[in-house]
């Protein structure tokens, strides 16, 4: 196999794997609308437990955010970093 064979399957996985990573965006998005959801309902009970519940939920959605974040870092890292083509030698 030629360099140019290899250094283009390199690439295309690379490109799959950027769109794989992008997939995990999914999670984040859900997760963040059911707990607002819920956090809603949960003043809409307790108006007077407002303070803490969104403190809480700001807290939790930071941290579900966290993992959407991170799933592009390594999107952008197999798009543009790309840290396989050097392997090839």
């Amino acid at each position: 196999m030629d360099i140019l064979t290899a250094k283009a399957i390199v690439l295309g996985c690379s490109a799959v794997g950027a769109g794989l990573a992008m997939i995990a965006g999914l999670g984040p998005g859900i997760g963040e609308g059911y707990a607002a959801g819920k956090a809603v309902e949960a003043v809409a009970r307790q108006p007077e437990a407002r303070g803490t519940i969104l403190s809480t939920m700001i807290i939790g959605q930071a941290v579900a955010e966290s993992t959407g974040i991170y799933s592009l870092v390594v999107a952008i890292i197999l798009l543009y970093i790309n840290p396989f083509i050097n392997q090839l030698g």
